[in-house]
């Protein structure tokens, strides 16, 4: 297995991991999209997008060939999960699709870097180089200005991608992620439910936007994560977290494409910033442990 990660990736994985940062990006469009024409408010969207994922990551476990044994709930996997899918869809009430996208990803690398180094994971000097670089360009994508995001929506969706990564770093260890994100999926979505309610004073949903939700969930997550999980076979820790890099920029270009965004200077010099540091990083960081 080792040796088959480390040669070149086959035509299928490229394909499949292909397939599967589209899929990530498309999750950043569909959400703007519906929310941008006031579609479905964002409680709603989130609570749709984690059932239908919930029902599509369901189904295909249930018919797959291989059998998953029972396994212990894990209730704070769901909870970060839960907390990515509802700050990222308040998120989009405010930010563009490629500006949203360019802080969820810096905050999900920057997050699973830290965890490394709470691990024991030992950083060289190109690599902390690469993570000042990235959390420069962080920083300056925020800061105040006339192309600046909205705060709101930056904090909101600063706060996803952290949950995203600790959802990430649970996970690392399980032995079946289909079944465990199938599972957490399900246990999720009772508490996107509870913020509805919450929010039932401004729930409005048309058909257009409950579609786009669905596709959200079903296509784009449940599916996309299908996708992920086997190109993530044939790929190696390196390269897997490399090619993730590119849903920002897939994010802003669909963005210019489909939600006549525009591509500003700021965006494109923080973009430059976030993802050079964290490749940076990505190519140079050392797997030794510290005693």
């Amino acid at each position: 297995m080792h040796e088959a990660r480390s040669g070149l990736p086959t035509l299928q994985t490229i394909a499949l991991t292909g397939a599967a940062m589209l899929a990530f990006a498309g999750n950043s469009l569909l959400c703007r999209l519906a929310l941008q024409q006031r579609g479905i408010d964002p409680a709603s969207f989130a609570s749709i997008r984690l059932i239908s994922g919930a029902i599509a990551l369901a189904v295909i476990v249930r018919f797959r060939s291989e059998r998953s044994s029972p396994r212990h709930a894990d209730w704070r996997a769901a909870a970060m999960l839960f907390a990515y899918v509802a700050f990222f869809s308040f998120a989009y009430l405010t930010l563009p699709a490629g500006t949203g996208a360019l802080i969820l990803f810096g905050a999900v690398q920057l997050t699973m870097l830290g965890g490394g180094l709470r691990s024991g994971e030992m950083f060289g000097s190109v690599a902390w180089l690469g993570l000042a670089l990235a959390v420069a360009g962080l920083v300056y994508l925020v800061s105040p200005g006339v192309a600046a995001p909205a705060p709101l929506g930056a904090a909101l969706m600063a706060t996803a991608g952290v949950a995203w990564g600790v959802y990430s770093l649970r996970g690392r260890a399980v032995a079946d992620p289909l079944a465990a994100t199938a599972g957490n999926f399900a246990r999720a979505a009772p508490l996107a439910l509870v913020v509805s309610l919450l929010f039932v004073a401004n729930a409005h949903a048309n058909a257009a936007g409950v579609g786009l939700a669905i596709a959200s969930g079903a296509l784009t997550s449940g599916i996309g994560y299908v996708i992920w999980y086997a190109a993530l076979g044939k790929l190696s820790a390196m390269r897997a977290a490399t090619v993730q890099l590119s849903v920002p920029l897939i994010a802003a270009f669909g963005g210019v494409a489909f939600l006549s965004e525009a591509i500003t200077a700021r965006l494109a010099a923080a973009s430059a910033a976030i993802l050079g540091g964290i490749a940076m990083v990505l190519f140079s960081r050392s797997q030794r442990q510290r005693p």
